[in-house]
This record gives structure tokens, C-alpha cells and sequence, in this order.
């Protein structure tokens, strides 16, 4: 699995941070930062609920 963010898109609302912190953090200026851009299976439920939170659909995932 790969994550995919549209950074044109992408506005720091930090939903994906709350489904997946192990995947995604907001940091210190309110930007975005992908930890881990090809995440394990074991954290597919987690990120694709990040995909769906997302308010401006800046995520996706392909595997």
C-alpha cells in the first residue's frame, strides 16, 4: 500500500493524524507530514479511515 496526498489540496485539518498517528502527524506550522509512506497491512483499516475523514479528499491509497 501506498499513500498518495494532493499537497494543492491538502488544508492541515489533522483528521488523518487521529485515524492514523502512526501514519500521519500535523507538525509544529500546521503542515502535513506522511511518516510512513508505505505503511504495513496491519495499519490499512487505520489509514483508510484517514482517507475517508479527510475534508478536502487530499488522500488516497494504491496498492
Amino acid at each position: 500500500m501506498k499513500i498518495h496526498v494532493d499537497w494543492d489540496l491538502c488544508e492541515g485539518h489533522g483528521q488523518c493524524e487521529y485515524a492514523a498517528p502512526d501514519v500521519f502527524t500535523i507538525d509544529d506550522d500546521g503542515e502535513l507530514e506522511v511518516l510512513d509512506e508505505t505503511p504495513g497491512e496491519d495499519q490499512r483499516k487505520q489509514v483508510e479511515h484517514a482517507v475517508r475523514r479527510c475534508p478536502v479528499r487530499a488522500l488516497s491509497v494504491e496498492d
